[in-house]
């Protein structure tokens, strides 16, 4: 345990100098005496979490991996708890996807035993036309991208309120306002309708939606404003978290 802290002091230190750091000096600084830090400095770059230059270390690979694993956990975990925090403020089931790699691709659902989230019956991605976030997801997409996923993805009946056609579906699509909610009624599953908010951050197609059951369907417009208004209030803190 003695040897883990004092290379996890010698890393701390070592990753408070940008251009590196020798050996005495992170000796000094840890209170390490200087043949247990040399010892332990080279296990760290044997392991791949420090490299030697020119008689300084730096951070490696390893502990570079480690931290930016960290930080993706923390963005992951900053967006799990905005959508638990609005699921139980609007008391619906909240849902975030993103449009990646030609996918439509839905990344973090909260919900809760009385606000139960849609069940997957039929595969979102091969489903897009059908739901809610597919349609949102699409309609931020140029022409050319939504046709490609459309001739991969054809239009297919999946409830009696589902679009009938790829034509239909891409009419539909471009009527739709840049930043204006989606709705969707019955079109992916009997009994729920859904609401879509776009979200588009760069060149990345994203969108937060929720559903409801379809005989609260009078809640949804007031549900979709107040998801809108929270989206706003926080998206200068969720930019950089929603590219989990």
């Amino acid at each position: 345990m003695g040897s883990v802290q004092r290379a996890m002091r010698l890393l701390e230190s070592v990753a408070e100098h940008q251009h590196g750091a020798p050996a005495k000096q992170l000796a000094r600084e840890t209170g390490l005496a200087l043949p247990t830090a040399y010892h332990l400095l080279r296990t760290l770059v044997y392991e791949g979490y420090l490299r030697r230059d020119k008689g300084l270390f730096f951070l490696g690979e390893a502990a570079e991996r480690l931290s930016s694993s960290g930080a993706e956990q923390k963005r992951r975990s900053t967006v799990v708890e905005a959508l638990a925090h609005w699921r139980d403020l609007i008391g619906v089931p909240v849902y975030y996807a993103q449009y990646r790699d030609g996918e439509i691709d839905v990344l973090c659902v909260s919900d809760s035993p009385g606000s139960p989230a849609v069940e997957e019956w039929a595969d979102f991605r091969e489903t897009g036309h059908a739901h809610a976030i597919g349609q949102c997801l699409l309609a931020q997409l140029d022409d050319e991208a939504r046709r490609d996923h459309l001739h991969r993805y054809p239009v297919r009946s999946i409830t009696p309120y589902t679009v009938r056609d790829g034509h239909s579906l891409l009419r539909r699509l471009e009527r739709t306002a840049r930043m204006e909610p989606v709705i969707e009624r019955q079109e992916y599953a009997l009994g729920t309708v859904c609401a879509a908010i776009p979200i588009t951050l760069g060149n990345t197609a994203a969108t937060m939606a929720i559903s409801l059951p379809a005989h609260q369907a009078d809640r949804l417009p007031a549900a979709t404003q107040q998801l809108q208004a929270e989206i706003g209030r926080l998206m200068g803190s969720l930019a950089i978290s929603i590219s989990i």
